[in-house]
């Protein structure tokens, strides 16, 4: 059986089900994202930590965050996830209807393990005829169970209310430390701006100003660096590295990595 996923647009319900062999990759999280491992477990990495699900483990995910992930199928099983992604719509919608607003900066973690109780576990349950099914998900349906989840996140942690009200562009963050945590992480310059609350022509500025070069060429080095070391050093193999560090394609790494250091990745791997 292959791999796959059932995406329905925003606001949505995202079933993810992988055989056979586990799946790596990266991502962008603009939403909020309430989450429940069914079968295999998973590694999330994000602002700096690894984190572990396992079946029947909910988590939340707080937008604007970028993260690695290793999903797991079990022995001669499949991974399966169910992921409720809360869009600033849907929130707006809410907190009009029910008054609902921040009253103090959210200063909880950016991912939450989230104990297990009836009202998650029915609601879960309650997903199942939508999930088995090819038809795509009518987006009234989608929208009052997103609607729902977000009723039940504050009802059982209400404390969640000033991250999901929070409708504030990211704010400013120390530039230096952001880029050495994320620099691997494979989005455009945009982004980077956004995420550290600037401008593309203020991230520029304050880049070349604490690193002098350009942001291009550093994050370029930066993954060149770490990726000799892991073939020099570690001995890892060329194939697992290149997507490691960052870079999209082998022949481009292999050339820049040739460029760098005047001898190919695999002549280096020896």
């Amino acid at each position: 059986m292959a791999s796959k996923e059932k995406d329905n647009r925003l606001p949505h319900i995202l079933y993810s089900c992988y055989s056979h062999k586990s799946s790596e990759g990266e991502q962008f999280v603009p939403d909020h994202v309430f989450g429940f491992t069914i079968e295999g477990s998973s590694d999330l990495h994000m602002s700096g930590k690894t984190y572990t699900f396992n079946p029947g483990d909910f988590r939340f995910l707080r937008k604007n965050q970028l993260a690695k992930f290793t999903k797991r199928p079990p022995a001669g099983g499949e991974y399966r996830s169910v992921s409720v992604m809360i869009d600033e719509q849907t929130l707006r919608s809410i907190s009009a209807e029910h008054n609902l607003k921040m009253t103090a900066p959210y200063t909880g973690e950016n991912v939450l393990t989230l104990k297990s109780n009836p009202l998650f576990t029915n609601f879960m349950d309650s997903l199942t005829p939508y999930l088995n099914t090819t038809t795509p998900l009518n987006n009234a349906v989608t929208n009052l169970k997103v609607k729902e989840a977000v009723m039940l996140l504050l009802q059982t942690h209400p404390e969640l209310q000033n991250v999901l009200f929070d409708f504030s562009e990211p704010g400013k963050v120390d530039l230096e430390a952001y880029m050495n945590e994320h620099y691997k992480f494979n989005v455009d310059l945009t982004r980077f701006a956004y995420l550290t609350g600037r401008s593309l022509a203020t991230f520029k500025r304050d880049f070349e100003r604490i690193f002098h070069t350009s942001p291009n060429r550093w994050i370029q080095q930066q993954r060149l660096k770490d990726a000799y070391y892991r073939i020099k050093e570690k001995g890892d193999r060329v194939s697992d590295v290149y997507l490691d560090v960052g870079f999209k394609d082998l022949s481009h790494f292999s050339f820049a990595f040739k460029k760098a250091y005047g001898i190919t990745p695999s002549k280096v791997a020896g």
